[in-house]
């Protein structure tokens, strides 16, 4: 009779373990290849990942599977033999004496310091026929993979996370409801001990006021307790971090998308190259080509755990990242300008409309270039195949007359073109009579905000991703940031206009991030084609991301939970004033200057000038009038202004008297003055520039 059915505990937790095991099918296979002597079996196996990866359960398995092999089993625990080649070596002498026998290491990164002697004495005196898995968190020291006698007797594993079919595979046979499957799996990224966890803590019963529903009724919006969080913590990481300055590191790698050297180096100084080489050196840290990520479980466990002990550092930290991101953003070549923005946006990836959209770890399947001669029959023909023959004669049109405002988006595989966009700039009315959509563009501008001089509206035209037409997709996701990063480079941007098919799917998406749609729809080719507008006049970037910055920060509430926060800043909707209008506010401010309730009412307060550059009219004035006197001839424009706004004469007739001018002399000065601050002011109103910082005038 078998332990289990005696009953005992034993018999029970390996039946419990061998219904709930998933994946590694490609290890399994290897070490039973082993085990049969199949030729060209390697003898030796080497497994290495990060604490929690399923190193240890795998190791039961593979001892599950060799006791029913008729093998002897001999485990090595590194935690509890002494690392020493004497204690191993006792520890492991059944499986030295015994042909045949199978020997598993357990957590060997406690016995590191016996590598050398592993490989070079203690293996090479194993008997023909044994089978050798050591498991632990470093891989093996490069001398011994590359070495040529090595090759056919060492097999070397790095485990990683459980694939999205095995993850859910391991969810359902634990008996979690489907409703907190999506979850449950974005947290631990597949990761075994975290799934375990979260898994142990998630099938408790519902409540009754959360949305998500199973077969059960509602069920609570599932998150990691602070207890599986400490647990993942001292699990996956291991030690503490060495020092302050360490541990700043692996914060800010957890929260950006990738870490470079200089991200380290303009957060934390100096110290980079070290705290860079540490988080390398890391197991569950791994390397791309533009930087360092730390495994998802890891990421997630630290952003969490450092939200919750220190949520003003977490905040700091956020911030401090948003304006290295932004400025590098702002900087960057046009070649550089995806990764970029998709390392600005990643910092919003709690928000759950930008999770539901964007996929940074499936854009990678696609690149961007831009659109040579040589593409555009292929544009034509992705459009027409999407959107019909009269769409492709408009963007046929559009690559005669913008043939820059296109890009292609090719497969890594196949390098075969599978999608295009366009991102159309518009200063005058041209093409209307052709393209309804861009002729609705100017229609809703015209009856809103209309342009002023020097200004131009902007149309993210033709996203065209046949296999999967206007949904999310890596061709999407590489679209949707390329118009992000144009409009936060944007200078004298007035509207911009997302142009979607108009089945709904992406007013939700779109209207959380301040994009509303037009009240109607356009038709092209028998297709209704749906504007999302924004005037990045009334709300810039600057404040736009302040607010969203805001709702990550309040718990990535959506805008209806986050209204009633008082967290989350309520950005008012600016005023867009026309050149005449504007001039009009900068003489009636300069008349006010002495009474604060006229300047509050001024329409200038609530202009993206004024509300980027501190808040105050008044002081925004006094910084532009402090500049006069650094131009050639603006001494006497200076003192003119200043004598009349400032010091309080009763009459210009006073102030000319005051200066000693003749009055025709005083008035050509001020007007002179009065052009020359409207005008400085409405070039940085237009570009959205900051003004310069205030400094003492030479005179």
């Amino acid at each position: 009779m078998s332990l289990e059915q005696r009953g005992s505990f034993a018999g029970r937790l390996t039946a419990a373990r061998e219904r709930l095991f998933v994946g590694r099918a490609v290890e399994q296979a290897l070490f039973r290849g082993a085990l049969d002597e199949r030729p060209g079996a390697a003898p030796v196996h080497y497994l290495h990942g990060p604490g929690g990866i399923g190193k240890s359960a795998l190791l039961r398995r593979f001892a599950q599977e060799a006791r029913r092999a008729g093998r002897l089993v001999v485990e090595v625990d590194g935690r509890t033999v002494p690392p020493t080649p004497e204690d191993f070596t006792a520890a492991a002498k059944d499986a030295v004496s015994e042909p045949g026998a199978v020997l598993l290491v357990d957590t060997f990164e406690h016995c590191q310091g016996l590598e050398g002697w592993l490989w070079e004495q203690f293996l090479p005196g194993m008997p023909v026929g044994v089978v050798v898995v050591v498991a632990g968190r470093v891989p093996p020291d490069a001398r011994w993979v590359s070495d040529p006698g090595w090759a056919d007797l060492l097999n070397v594993v790095a485990l990683r996370n459980l694939t999205p079919g095995e993850a859910l595979a391991f969810l359902t046979a634990r008996g979690v409801p489907a409703a907190r499957h999506e979850a449950l799996l974005r947290f631990t990224g597949g990761n075994p001990l975290a799934l375990a966890l979260a898994a142990s803590v998630a099938v408790d019963a519902g409540d009754p006021g959360s949305t998500a529903t199973d077969a059960n009724g509602p069920m609570p919006d599932w998150s990691p307790s602070q207890d599986v969080i400490a647990m993942l913590l001292s699990q996956l990481i291991g030690e503490p971090a060495p020092s302050d300055n360490h541990r700043k590191a692996l914060e800010i790698c957890a929260h950006a998308h990738v870490t470079s050297e200089s991200l380290l180096r303009a957060l934390l100084g100096e110290q980079a190259p070290e705290l860079f080489a540490w988080l390398r050196a890391q197991p569950y840290v791994e390397s791309t080509a533009l930087g360092l990520f730390p495994h998802d479980v890891v990421r997630e466990t630290l952003v969490a755990d450092l939200r919750w002990r220190d949520p003003e550092g977490f905040a700091v930290l956020h911030k401090k990242l948003h304006q290295h991101l932004f400025e590098q953003l702002r900087a960057a070549p046009s070649v550089h300008l995806l990764p970029a923005t998709g390392a600005l946006l990643y910092l919003y990836r709690t928000d759950g409309y930008m999770a539901e959209f964007h996929d940074w770890n499936q854009a990678g399947l696609v690149y961007d270039g831009p659109c040579l001669p040589s593409d555009e029959a292929r544009v034509v023909d992705l459009v027409a195949e999407a959107e019909g023959p009269e769409s492709a004669a408009v963007a046929r049109y559009w690559l005669d007359q913008q043939p820059e405002a296109f890009r292609v988006y090719r497969s890594t595989r196949t390098d075969e073109i599978i999608g295009c966009s366009a991102w159309l700039r518009l200063t005058d009315q041209r093409g209307c009579d052709l393209d309804p959509v861009v002729a609705a563009a100017w229609e809703h501008a015209r009856a809103h905000e209309p342009l002023r001089a020097n200004e131009y509206l902007a149309v993210a035209r033709f996203t065209v991703c046949p296999q999967t037409y206007q949904r999310p997709a890596p061709a999407t996701t590489l679209a949707q940031w390329r118009v992000m990063g144009e409009i936060y480079r944007a200078d004298r941007l007035a509207w911009h206009f997302v142009v979607m098919r108009d089945d709904g799917f992406w007013d939700d998406h779109l209207t959380h991030f301040d994009m509303p749609p037009t009240p109607t729809a356009v038709v092209v080719g028998g297709h209704a084609y749906r504007l999302f507008a924004h005037d990045w006049r009334a709300q810039p970037v600057i404040s736009w991301l302040a607010a969203r910055t805001d709702v990550i920060l309040a718990g990535g509430k959506g805008p209806v939970e986050a209204a009633g926060d008082p967290a989350v800043r309520q950005v008012p909707e600016l005023a867009v004033l026309s050149r005449p209008e504007f001039d009009t506010a900068v003489r009636n401010a300069l008349r006010a200057l002495r009474r604060p309730e006229a300047l509050a009412a001024n329409p200038l307060s609530r202009s993206r000038l004024v509300r980027q550059n501190g808040g105050d009219l008044g002081d925004v004035l006094s910084r532009v009038v402090e500049t006069l006197p650094r131009e050639r001839g603006g001494d006497k424009r200076y003192r003119a202004l200043v004598t009349t706004y400032l010091k309080g004469v009763p009459t210009q007739e006073a102030a000319a008297e005051r200066l000693d001018l003749p009055f025709s002399t005083y008035r050509r000065h001020l007007t002179s003055a009065v052009e020359r601050v409207a005008e400085l002011l409405w070039q940085h109103e237009l570009s959205g520039t900051p003004l310069p910082a205030p400094e003492p005038p030479s005179r």
